[in-house]
């Protein structure tokens, strides 16, 4: 088959989740598929997530649960025990690695296609960063920030977190500290308390930070360690599919206290519930969908994206000796001086104003949560287009369940696609491995079958 046979997908971000969907294209079975990756970061397959060099920042799930391949569930950990180290990094598949050795993981998975010549006409990375993308009769077209356009018959995108650009005055967060860089024996005042401000703590005290570290949030929630607990087995007719968020939480509250009561784990249950998250989030009315954004995520997020047990001892350390404080209020303003800032904050449950005097400020809550404030350029490009819309959430661009993207008049592209946390307003839980697998594995297929029909000729609809 020669390369103009191929139907041409284009993969804009090569992070985790482009070059999962990346391996899923390449190995299906008719091979019409040829796929260009295109990634602005030197090395493919890290991304926010697992670009960190930090020893310390380890994977939030255990070994076990991390391999890249729905059909092999052991993959990372026979990849993992086949390296040749030193010093053992994982005793046994419920350990967990560094981040930056997932890193390596996932940049293995396209070794052979980037290696072997008979895989050249299928697989072609780009270094750059999409600023455009247009739909028009020829195909999708995608312009770089050198001006190269690429065009294409798919271009599906697998972007991350969309993270806020550091603001002036504040240290960025996914940075050493040492490069801020920082008073040793300053406060340090960290927004926000989920793993990002984990992640933040470790980097400090792995530089010898001495002063105090000041974390916080609106309700001052941390996320919880993992245990040795296994998945409770959940019949899918128990799940109470399409009820209102209040008694969907009275139901999962009560299976929690049956489970506790037989001396069972909350963990057991929360992981047990993980094959049907996708399904309750789906079927969940939008009012119900709105007031658990409002009130209860928060608690749903420090249960379900929980601390490595070896992170934990270090976070629970910092707090008893007095270096780390966890403090649930709200920053009323910042005023920049030439010590760092005066920070004004009030707390939860106090109309008193309180001020306190810190060497640096952090924000750990970067994530973008409305899409329309993304800094990425390809995203606001298809909304200037008028190629996507907002969900009426504003937690994410629209798409179908086939992660299809939806335009501002409702239809359903058949050229623009998107995979990974930009898909959250239909997925929810599609920001770790294990979800975003099984997404990039359907994607991959769908766009396999349709690959022959694309070829006899037929249009696409836009």
């Amino acid at each position: 088959m020669t390369r103009s046979d191929r139907r041409h997908v284009i993969i804009v971000g090569g992070g985790a989740s482009g070059v999962l969907l990346a391996y899923q294209l390449l190995h299906q079975p008719t091979g019409k598929l040829r796929v260009t990756l295109i990634e602005q970061r030197p090395d493919i397959g890290r991304g926010i997530a697992y670009h960190t060099g930090n020893p310390d920042h380890l994977l939030n799930v255990r070994v076990a649960n991390m391999s890249a391949l729905p059909d092999q569930p052991d993959h990372f950990w026979r990849w993992l025990t086949a390296r040749e180290l030193d010093v053992p990094v994982c005793p046994d598949p419920y350990c967990f690695v560094p981040r930056r050795i997932y890193g390596d993981y996932v940049a293995s998975l396209l070794e052979q296609q980037t290696s072997d010549p008979a895989d050249v006409e299928r697989l072609s990375i780009v270094r750059g960063v999409c600023v455009d993308i247009s739909d028009g009769r020829a195909g999708v077209t995608v312009t770089l920030g050198d001006g190269q356009s690429l065009t294409g018959d798919t271009v599906v995108l697998a972007t991350g977190h969309d993270m806020r650009a550091s603001r002036a005055g504040y240290a960025d967060p996914w940075a050493p500290p040492s490069s801020a860089p920082l008073d040793p024996d300053a406060t340090v005042l960290l927004l926000g308390t989920g793993l990002t401000m984990v992640d933040y703590v470790l980097s400090l005290l792995r530089d010898g930070h001495r002063g105090p570290i000041i974390a916080m949030s609106r309700r001052g929630l941390l996320a919880k360690p993992h245990r040795r607990a296994d998945a409770q087995r959940i019949d899918e007719a128990e799940v109470p599919f399409g009820a209102g968020i209040s008694g969907l939480l009275r139901w999962l509250r009560d299976r929690i206290e049956r489970n506790a009561a037989e001396g069972g784990d909350w963990r057991s249950v929360i992981d047990g519930l993980r094959p049907y998250t996708q399904r309750l989030w789906h079927e969940l009315p939008q009012a119900s969908k709105r007031r658990f954004l409002e009130h209860a995520r928060a608690w749903w997020d420090v249960h379900r994206h929980r601390m490595a047990p070896e992170v934990e001892a270090r976070i629970t350390q910092a707090i008893y000796a007095g270096q780390l404080t966890l403090m649930a209020a709200k920053v009323t303003s910042i005023a920049p001086n030439g010590d760092g800032a005066r920070v004004h904050y009030r707390r939860r449950g106090d109309g008193r104003i309180a001020s306190t005097q810190v060497g640096a400020v952090v924000d750990c809550t970067g994530i973008v949560k409305d899409p329309r404030a993304t800094p990425n350029p390809a995203v606001r490009a298809l909304f200037e287009r008028r190629l996507a819309r907002v969900d009426p959430l504003c937690i994410g661009i629209e798409t179908d369940r086939n992660c299809a993207i939806i335009g501002p008049d409702g239809t359903i592209s058949q050229r623009l696609f998107a995979v990974g946390p930009l898909t959250r307003a239909a997925f929810w839980e599609i920001i770790a491995i294990p979800d975003i697998r099984n997404q990039c594995a359907a994607l991959a297929a769908r766009l396999a079958e349709t690959a022959g029909e694309h070829r006899a000729g037929l249009e696409p609809v836009v």
